[in-house]
């Protein structure tokens, strides 16, 4: 869901599937990957929403280093990129995430 609603959604869905993966909400890793799901899912809304579409998110662990990848698509992941490459405007205060 491309909505304020949808990032608190997805920040919850990570943080239940920490938890099944052995590490609790309250834990230092559970809250780093709430923090950047939610941070992610947020920008995701603000500037890839899409009427009708939503933006996805993937979460995987690595058994063996215990490492999770953090995966978002923004909803407008197939529009055209911008007529001017974001390193055109160094001093701009967004689109580095």
């Amino acid at each position: 869901m491309s909505s304020p609603r949808g990032a608190r959604l997805a920040r919850r869905f990570a943080v239940r599937h920490l938890e099944e993966w052995g590490c609790p909400p309250a834990s230092d890793a559970s809250s780093t990957v709430a923090l950047v799901v939610a941070e992610l899912a947020a920008n995701a809304v603000q500037h890839g929403r899409v009427p009708g579409r939503d933006f996805t998110l993937r979460l995987t662990l690595d058994p063996a280093t215990r490492l999770v990848r953090i995966e978002i698509a923004d909803a407008a992941s197939t529009k055209r990129p911008p007529t001017a490459p974001p390193s055109s405007f160094p001093d701009g205060e967004s689109g580095r995430g």
